[in-house]
Formats: structure tokens, C-alpha cells, sequence
């Protein structure tokens, strides 16, 4: 089993050439198929795509691990190079979202950026609180449970629903689960549900506790100094042999992982391509 992520779209580069945009997309091709995890916020990830020579046509299924418009955004524009490709995300993606500054400035729109319907003219979109399975190695989480108790989704973020503003809970976040005989592979959005509690989830919906990599976002940028060290303590007894971090992690947080974790982590910026290969026995 062999199992190739290549980063299209994040903050900052791994390659001379490639386009850097605020947002996250990663592309992950397993058991035949080709998964595009999140999709950036404009037109980096199709910009990267073309860079690399990868044929976006190929796309089987895009997964969209939650509404905001840095990682939904590049949609239209990986749209038009697709082959009506399999769209898998959360019903409640689209309810609009709205952040609101630190200093408590007017709500800004935070959702996705263009209606559901000019999106199910060029895709068949699967709506699904519950895991999604791709194939016997590969699901989604589904909605992620929060069962840890320093990780929450702060006071910014807000949903609009019933025509009122609510604080938004991230009902719709969640990741990409691969199956592997050593362990499990978990790609992660943004995990505004927390890190931890998105691998404890992963975890318990594939009944595998042995997490072998994890890739994406951390959301800890926002976070205080003890629930960063918290996080730090947690991925240290997983014993996860790869953490690769992006996007919303934040330098003071990933500088803290790179020290704690060692040669085990790393930035997982736009271009970088990690390469996993595995025993296929376990199936």
C-alpha cells in the first residue's frame, strides 16, 4: 500500500515556483484513487496543480472538511479542469459563517463564497454528518466529537441560522482517515474541534488506536500557552511517527512541536510531497 499526499495550497511554500495563498488543499492519492482534501481559498491549488503536471481530471472525489472560504473557496476553479467529480462535506457547510475580530469589529463573511447550486452543476454533492467510506482503507470522520476539555473553538466564529447569528460549534469540520497496517493516517482541515479530540475521533470510529502520521491543520494560532503545551503532551504519548503541520498552526505553536516532537515533525507547506508505504496484509 502505497499512499502519496502533495500539498497544492498552504500559507507558504516548500518550492521555488510555487503559488502560496491562505487556505489549505491536499491532494491524496490512495488505494487508485486521487482525493482532494479542501480546496484553498482562490486559485493556488489549480496554479500547483499545473505546476507539479498533476491532470486535475483525475479527481475522483473532493472533500470539504468545513465551510470557510480558505479552504472552500478554490472550488470553481478546480471545478472547471474536473470530470463532475464526487463532492463529500457536511450538510450544515452551508449555513453562512461569520468571524468576528479580536478587537470586536463588524462580523466579516467567513462561508462559502458561492451558491450550492452553481456547485451541483459540475459535481454530485454527497452531504453526511456520519463517516464516508471511500474504500475498505480510506473514510472520513464525519461530525468529530469533542471529548477533551482544553479544546474549544473560541468566541469568534459565528453561524447564521433561521435568520440569526448563533456561536458556531464547527459541526461541520472533520478529516481524512487512512487505514494502514502500521497505524492510521489522519489529514486534517483546520481541526477548529481541536487536534486532539480529531485523532481521538479518528481513532474511535476505525477502532485502531496506533496513529502513524497526521498532515494538515492544527488550529492552535489562536491558542494560549498551556493549551498549546496540553496539545504537545497529548501528541507526545500518541507516539505518532509524523506530524506534518499547516496552515492555521501558527509559528510560535509549530516552532513549540518542532522542539517537543524533533525529527518527527515538520512543515508541511505547498509543494512538499510525503510518501508512506505499507504492508498490504491487514487487508
Amino acid at each position: 500500500m502505497e499512499i502519496k499526499i502533495t500539498t497544492l495550497c498552504e500559507n507558504t511554500v516548500a518550492r521555488s515556483g510555487f503559488a502560496g495563498e491562505w487556505g489549505l488543499s491536499v491532494l491524496v492519492e490512495v488505494d487508485d484513487q486521487a482525493i482532494l482534501f479542501d480546496t484553498g481559498a482562490e486559485s493556488a491549488a489549480v496554479k500547483n496543480a499545473d505546476r507539479i503536471g498533476f491532470d486535475l481530471q483525475t479527481i475522483d472525489t473532493i472533500i470539504l472538511s468545513h465551510a470557510h472560504q480558505d479552504h472552500t473557496g478554490g472550488v470553481r476553479e478546480v471545478l472547471k479542469r474536473t470530470k463532475r467529480p464526487r463532492i463529500i462535506t457536511h450538510p450544515a457547510l452551508w449555513f453562512p459563517k461569520f468571524k468576528r475580530g479580536a478587537a470586536h469589529e463588524t462580523m466579516k463573511f467567513n462561508g462559502v463564497p458561492f451558491r450550492r447550486e452553481e456547485i451541483e452543476k459540475n459535481a454530485d454533492l454527497y452531504l453526511s454528518a456520519r463517516p464516508v467510506e471511500l474504500s475498505d482503507s480510506v473514510t472520513t470522520t464525519g461530525e468529530i466529537s469533542q471529548t477533551t476539555g482544553f479544546e474549544t473553538v473560541g468566541d469568534t466564529y459565528f453561524i447564521e441560522e433561521n435568520g440569526a447569528l448563533r456561536p458556531d460549534s464547527f459541526a461541520d469540520e472533520q478529516a481524512l482517515i487512512i487505514q494502514t497496517d502500521q497505524g492510521l493516517v489522519i489529514v486534517s482541515g483546520c481541526a477548529h474541534r481541536g487536534i486532539i479530540n480529531t485523532i481521538r475521533h479518528a481513532r474511535d470510529v476505525t477502532g485502531e488506536k496506533t496513529v502513524h502520521t497526521v498532515i494538515g491543520g492544527t488550529h492552535l494560532y489562536e491558542k494560549r500557552g498551556p493549551d498549546v503545551d496540553k496539545t504537545i503532551s497529548e501528541l507526545l504519548e500518541m507516539q505518532i511517527q509524523n506530524i506534518g503541520v499547516s496552515h492555521c498552526t501558527g509559528l510560535d505553536a509549530a516552532m513549540k512541536l518542532a522542539d517537543a516532537l524533533g525529527d518527527r515533525f515538520f512543515l508541511n507547506n505547498a509543494g512538499h510531497v510525503l510518501t508512506l508505504t505499507f504492508d498490504d496484509s491487514r487487508r
